[in-house]
């Protein structure tokens, strides 16, 4: 019999003995599914935050920060570097000719989750009048612009969603002082969206400080960040570092999300050790419990190669089912789900919603396929050198 009708017949055969064995063939499953389903969801995690952080940045703008700071909550800057930073060449100006830059002050407020009413960390960013020329992407959905001078603010989409307390209307204590929310706003899912906004100046005065932090600056162009850096250094009198924004992001992103991608392939790496073992477990099982059968099939013409794949086939065949039955349980868990994380990217909190699309699901498949074929490999071996005489004598 030519050989590929060998294996095509022996691994039919096979395979529609699979309902005779769903216990060991259920251990197999079950176990690549828990891999799969664990690798999905912190990956998820890593690529959401990562996502968040990075359309946070744009080539078109950048960030100025003290020499010696590394992120906004180390620096701080004096209102005469301010002034000196948003008069430098490079920076774009509107039609009144004013410079489009925002010196901005980040705080933190604690409020309870709706989740499980547990506190968490929310940033509340103090921004100038120039914030909607410089970041058009905010937008605002529900309210108004909090009034510069007043303690008002406006709170981003996935803050709402993920906070009591942040209806229009209500009261939160920044400072010792009451601030009314006084409208709702989205950016297109960056990390902004977890945060809440307000006058700079006015929430300043109410921590009684009287630095910024960074300033954040529309650019003439991508290619004028050059310009504007060689403006900075030609200041005695300044000591900052400027950052594409784009480039700040993508930075505050990667470490956090490295982190994650390690994490998941750790856990995932350790359970794969136990679902391989498993696998060798059932698959031995299996070859066992079928010793007189192939036996029989290498007597009558069939080849040790047929048998090894179709026992291969047999694994393939189950890792495949266990990591679409990961992938589907991992989807209807926590697809959309919102998760925040504390510290990501140089800001107190982050929202965000998982994905679990197709990139990430193809992961999980190959994962689930190495399992299943090294899982399957020794098994396969042992019954395709399964001594034909010694096997049928056992019967």
């Amino acid at each position: 019999m030519h050989a590929v009708h060998q294996i095509l017949a022996v691994t039919s055969m096979n395979l529609r003995g699979l309902p005779q064995r769903i216990a060991p063939s259920l251990v197999v499953v079950t176990g690549i599914a828990g891999v799969v389903g664990v690798l999905l969801a912190v990956l998820a995690l890593s690529q959401g935050l990562s996502r968040s952080l990075v359309t946070s940045g744009r080539a078109d703008r950048a960030l100025l920060l003290h020499a010696e700071a590394n992120s906004e909550a180390a620096s701080a800057l004096t209102r005469d570097s301010v002034s000196r930073i948003i008069d430098s060449a490079g920076i774009a100006r509107d039609a009144r000719n004013e410079p489009i830059a925002s010196a901005e002050v980040p705080a933190t407020l604690r409020l309870p989750r709706r989740s499980d009413g547990a506190l968490g960390i929310l940033t509340v960013r103090g921004v100038g009048e120039k914030l909607p020329a410089l970041r058009p992407e905010i937008l605002i959905n529900e309210g108004r612009m909090p009034a510069r001078g007043l303690n008002e603010l406006i709170a981003g989409r996935a803050a709402r969603s993920g906070f009591a307390g942040l209806d229009i209307g209500q009261h939160v204590v920044l400072g010792n002082a009451d601030w009314t929310v006084v409208g709702s706003f989205e950016s297109g899912g960056d990390a902004h969206e977890s945060e809440l906004l307000a006058d700079a100046d006015t929430l300043l005065s109410a921590y009684q400080r009287a630095s910024f932090n960074a300033v954040t600056v529309k650019l003439l162009e991508p290619a004028a960040f050059d310009t504007l850096n060689r403006a900075l250094a030609a200041d005695p009198a300044l000591a900052v570092t400027a950052m594409r924004e784009s480039d700040y992001y993508q930075q505050r992103s990667q470490k956090f999300a490295k982190v994650l991608a390690i994490v998941a392939r750790l856990v995932a790496a350790i359970m794969a050790i136990g679902a391989v073992f498993a696998a060798l477990n059932s698959l031995y099982s299996v070859v066992s419990a079928r010793t007189v059968e192939i036996a029989t099939l290498r007597a009558i013409g069939f080849g040790g190669g047929a048998v090894m794949i179709s026992v291969m086939a047999e694994a393939l065949l189950l890792a495949l089912v266990g990591a679409c039955a990961g992938a589907a349980l991992t989807w209807l868990l926590f697809d959309g789900h919102m998760v925040s994380t504390v510290g990501g990217g140089g800001v107190a909190n982050v929202i965000f919603r998982l994905h679990i699309g197709g990139g990430l699901i193809a992961v999980g498949m190959l994962w689930a396929c190495a399992i299943g074929l090294i899982g399957g490999l020794l098994p396969a071996i042992r019954a395709a050198r399964l001594p034909i005489d010694t096997a049928l004598r056992a019967q």
